[in-house]
């Protein structure tokens, strides 16, 4: 059985109005130091069996098709060890 991490993000020419949310927040919540933040997704994905390389292709399949919107979303595939 293997996990693997699908990170998705906000390519970076979108705006992300909640990361900016957060970080106008973080000032008022005693935090400084942050110029800016970015807000994404992060989904696990147990396979029932080891992530070779057909295993990693169905995963990068599931990101495209429904974990990311491929327009306005980039997204990263890792295998967690």
């Amino acid at each position: 059985m293997a996990r693997v991490i699908v990170d998705v993000m906000l390519k970076p020419e979108i705006l992300d109005a909640q990361g900016q949310a957060i970080a106008r927040a973080l000032p008022r919540l005693g935090f400084s130091g942050v110029s800016a933040v970015r807000q994404g997704k992060r989904f696990e994905v147990e396979l029932d069996g080891p992530a070779d390389e057909a295993a990693l292709s169905d995963v990068r399949k599931m990101a495209e098709t429904l974990l990311a919107n491929t327009v306005i979303e980039d997204y990263r595939v890792t295998v967690e060890e």
